[in-house]
């Protein structure tokens, strides 16, 4: 059914009208399926579901050049209906309150120090030779930028991406072996 969807939207994209209207009317019920369902999850009601699907559709034909066609259609008409719905639910003022007892106790717990809870983290980083141990702390740790490490370690750009990433790939397979 994804396949036929995604066919009658590019045949629509190529001009065929009756592609087009058929790949809209399929996609219009799929998107007031997951936008119902969305109100729900947010704790709404279903009265401007409508609203968001039309939205969602006017959108979608203004975009329609955007959709990759080696890629597949739903997630790309999901991720703009929930846009949609979150822009129509800000726009309507709806908000989640959640009372402060129901999250006292977390609030109320003691947040670990800087260096608490580093503890395995450091002991893999020992495995690694220092220059890798130096780049993943200052990019996954620190914080720095590729480009912000390199500069720091001396190293270009790329040089510092390509030895984190493997640097990564080892404490996975330290990891995985512990």
């Amino acid at each position: 059914m994804r396949d036929d969807l995604a066919a009658l939207f590019e045949n629509g994209r190529n001009g065929d009208e009756t592609a087009y209207r058929r790949a809209l009317d399929f996609a219009a019920r799929r998107i007031r399926v997951y936008v119902s369902s969305g109100f729900r999850i947010y704790g709404y009601h279903n009265e401007d579901v409508e609203d968001v699907v039309q939205e969602t559709l006017l959108t979608i034909h203004l975009k329609r050049q955007t959709w990759d066609a080696s890629r597949p259609i739903e997630p790309w008409l999901k991720a703009i209906a929930r846009n949609k719905l979150v822009d129509h639910l800000r726009r309507k003022g709806y908000r989640k309150f959640v009372p402060l007892d129901d999250v006292a106790e977390i609030l109320a717990e003691p947040q670990p120090g800087p260096d608490e809870g580093l503890g395995a983290q450091n002991d893999l980083l020992t495995h690694l030779k220092e220059r890798d141990r130096k780049i993943v702390e200052a990019v996954s740790i620190e914080g720095y930028s590729a480009r912000e490490a390199g500069e720091r370690l001396g190293m270009s750009e790329g040089a510092v991406r390509v030895a984190l990433h493997r640097a990564l790939k080892s404490l996975a397979a330290i990891y995985r072996g512990s």
